[in-house]
């Protein structure tokens, strides 16, 4: 069994996102009043220094030990996707804090510890995911068997950071774009997937959690996927992450204008993007499910493939919202040549994706169903991605 904790990793994956994290640092450091109640967290100490700790140690029984050196505190939780609640940790004599949990099935998960009821990411930890409202630390249990999203010995992608100016919402915004193997080798133009988050993640989510650029990077060495693009935009529309003001509800045409008149332009002049509709393809989970599914059926003349992931959907507006593809099943099977939608069965979306599922039925619209286990987690996101990629461009 191939057991190491993601906390422990030093691949360029992590100093990735550490790297992006430090331009965060003044929304999502640990206040001030916190640096005593924490003490040194180093993982070499010298001179007077504590010993080092291993902060987030996965066991070979998939169980977790999270430890937090905060001789100060008074109380001290771990909270995170992976568990109900905020199990307490116990202080020891030697004022750390500890807890084991578990076991945990193969996954990536994300934590924070709660010292004195403030959500704090772990000061030793490189892996994170950086939100909207708070960052979370990353974990990984891995599988016995090699995972589709695990970092392989095959050709490697890029992941590119970038800033466009948004003339539609006059702004500054951040967009991430992976490149396929032999990209910088090559003249020739690629399809392209436009890959949404949900609400609370920003740009960089599907990169640090989602894995999706070493999900391509194995789909296409496998052989299983066409090489592409994808473009990772910042979805919403109304406030730029880095000026730390509270984040507003998305406006759905807001959002629609950024994409097709300041993302799509800025990505094809900078790429090698082919502007052919049936090389594009729009997916998103959650709130960039719904993003996806709002923009893509609206606009089948510039996207032939739309993914739905856990979308946001309202079963009671379907027919309304999409009343356009629902009049014409002829037309919309004809320009749509994939369309894909997946929740998992103990989500609180799946009622709606199911009702969205048995309206295209009824009206015998071509589009793949996948419903999955779990609920509304990272675990069915990666697992859809990996099922729908291969579908496109075929």
């Amino acid at each position: 069994m191939r057991i190491l904790a993601a906390c422990e990793q030093r691949n360029a994956f992590a100093q990735l996102d550490t790297i992006r994290s430090m331009t965060r640092m003044s929304k999502f450091a640990i206040p001030l009043a916190f640096a005593g109640l924490l003490g040194a967290q180093a993982r070499g100490g010298r001179g007077n220094a504590p010993p080092a700790i291993n902060s987030c140690e996965v066991h070979p029984d998939r169980t977790v030990t999270f430890r937090l050196r905060a001789p100060d505190a008074t109380d001290v939780k771990v909270g995170g996707d992976f568990v109900q609640g905020a199990p307490a940790l116990q202080k020891g004599e030697d004022g750390v804090w500890s807890v084991t949990l578990g076991p945990l099935n193969p996954a990536i998960y994300s934590y924070t510890f709660r010292i004195q009821g403030v959500s704090v990411l772990d000061p030793v930890n490189p892996m994170i995911k950086r939100g909207e409202r708070t960052s979370e630390s990353l974990f990984e249990v891995p599988a016995e068997t090699p995972s589709a999203y695990d970092m392989k010995d095959a050709p490697h992608g890029t992941v590119h950071e970038n800033w466009y100016q948004s003339k539609s919402l006059n702004a500054w915004r951040r967009i991430d774009v992976y490149t396929p193997p032999g990209y910088e080798a090559g003249k020739g133009s690629y399809p392209v997937l436009y890959l949404l988050h949900g609400s609370g993640d920003t740009e960089s989510g599907w990169v640090s959690i989602g894995r999706a650029n070493l999900i391509l990077d194995n789909l296409i060495a496998a052989g299983k996927a066409k090489p592409m693009i994808v473009v990772m935009p910042y979805g919403r529309a109304r406030q730029d992450v880095t000026l730390g003001a509270a984040v507003p509800q998305t406006d759905p045409k807001a959002f629609e204008n950024d994409l097709l008149q300041d993302v799509m332009p800025y990505a094809e002049k900078l790429y090698r993007i082919s502007a052919r509709p049936a090389d594009r393809a729009i997916a998103g989970l959650s709130m960039g499910g719904g993003q996806a599914l709002n923009v893509g059926l609206h606009h089948l003349d510039t996207f032939h493939s739309v993914g739905a992931f856990s979308a946001a959907l309202r079963s009671q507006t379907m027919d309304e919202q999409y009343k356009e593809i629902l009049a014409d099943p002829a037309g919309t099977n004809k320009r749509l040549k994939v369309f894909y939608i997946a929740c998992g069965k103990t989500d609180s979306l799946f009622e709606p994706a199911q009702a969205f599922h048995e309206i295209l039925t009824k009206k015998e619209i071509r589009h793949t169903f996948a419903p999955s286990e779990e609920g509304h987690v990272w675990r069915n996101w990666r697992n859809y991605l990996t099922d729908f990629a291969p579908q496109l461009f075929r």
